[in-house]
């Protein structure tokens, strides 16, 4: 059975081709947040992606293509999604 984080990856991949991609689960460190929050399963996602496809892309243009490329995931119960978007060339913090 394929992961989400597999998941995840293998989208950004094909939308877009990214030079640097990493899909962090993040779950464990909301564990008792909310009553069903255990840390387990895959709950919270990072994802960290440089692609020359947000070049000329604003922050916000940027974030909404991951999210709607994402909407299925986040409908099935990926419950928290950070993005970490840049273009080649721009800095990061990571």
């Amino acid at each position: 059975m394929m992961t989400l984080r597999t998941r995840i990856e293998e989208k950004l991949v094909e939308a877009f081709a990214p030079d640097r991609l990493s899909v962090i689960d993040e779950s464990h460190l909301h564990a008792g947040h909310q009553p069903d929050m255990t840390g387990t399963g895959e709950t919270h996602m990072r994802v960290r992606i440089v692609s020359a496809k947000f070049a000329g892309m604003s922050r916000l243009a940027r974030h909404r293509a991951i999210t709607e490329l994402l909407k299925p995931e986040l409908d099935a119960g990926l419950h928290a999604l950070a993005v970490e978007p840049a273009a080649p060339d721009e800095p990061t913090r990571w």
